[in-house]
């Protein structure tokens, strides 16, 4: 019976500590490039610690020592778009948002690879995009810079899907954790050199920050991507692929106590054709596969 649960366990343990990633960006009273860079750093610097010596850090197979480097660049661009969205909308928009990866690696893999689409997908990316513009619309609305925030999000699924479609091919060079590894030094470096475009300070912030930034990296980096490829390896991708898609509408439901955001209307029909787009997305790549 332990077998059985277990993954189950692991799975939902995995999607909240990734819902929870917007509430630490908003209490981490930083800058979004800067939580996200701690994000990063110290999660990979507590990996590093753990593979020290370990045959994981041996060299890779081949020739394919640029996969992580840009892996890294896109995860680096990624979390800084991402945690910056948190600042200028809504948790539960810039979670759905910057979860449309599948949408993105979709339409890459038939750009780039050409791979062929079916129609399911065509279906559901369109109840994405509808759902994507009732949301953004709504922001509008209601907020003073409109619709960057969601922008930003957005921008954020498309560098997570660039990350996604280099792993493809990366994976096929490294170990799991090796990759992870390298992937989180080069994530590092990109978002050192980001922050200090921008003019942001790494250092000076208040000791609430310091303990938002070790959580994070502990919970939403170490926690929730380490319980999602356990699970991986133990339940079907057709179970763990549409119970992700369940982490915008978790934080949707965390944001209410914890941030104070109750959706409008808009917000929940727009949010309920985009998951419900994302979810047709998964189906159909499930079925190509």
């Amino acid at each position: 019976m332990k077998t059985r649960v277990f993954p189950y366990l692991m799975l939902g343990t995995g999607v909240l500590a990734l819902s929870l990633s917007a509430m630490f960006v908003r209490w981490a009273q930083a800058p979004g490039p800067v939580t996200a860079f701690y994000r990063i750093f110290f999660s990979t610097l507590l990996l590093g610690t753990y593979l020290f010596g370990r045959k994981e850090l041996r060299r890779p197979r081949g020739d394919g020592w640029y996969y992580p480097l840009l892996g890294g660049l896109f995860t680096a661009c990624d979390f800084a778009l991402w945690n910056t969205s948190v600042q200028y909308t809504t948790a539960s928009n810039a979670t759905l948002l910057g979860n449309t990866a599948p949408l993105w690696v979709a339409l890459g893999a038939w750009l780039i690879f050409q791979e062929r689409l079916s129609p399911r997908f065509w279906t559901g990316l369109a109840l994405a995009l509808l759902g994507a513009v009732l949301l953004i619309g709504n922001d509008f609305l209601h907020h003073p810079l409109p619709g960057l925030g969601d922008l930003l999000a957005t921008g954020a699924g498309v560098f997570y899907a660039a990350y996604l479609l280099t792993t493809q091919r990366g994976r096929d060079y490294y170990r799991p954790l090796m990759y992870i590894f390298w992937v989180g030094v080069a994530a590092s470096i990109g978002l050192l050199a980001i922050n200090r475009l921008l003019g942001y300070s790494l250092i000076g912030y208040p000791w609430q920050s310091w303990l938002v930034f070790l959580a994070t990296a502990i919970v939403s980096q170490i926690i929730g991507y380490v319980s999602i490829s356990y699970v991986l390896g133990h339940l079907p991708a057709s179970i763990v692929s549409p119970t992700l898609i369940a982490q915008p509408i978790l934080t949707t439901f965390l944001a209410i106590p914890l941030l104070k955001e109750l959706p409008s209307p808009l917000q929940w029909l727009g949010s309920a054709l985009a998951l419900i787009g994302i979810y047709l997305v998964h189906r159909s790549r499930q079925q190509e596969g």
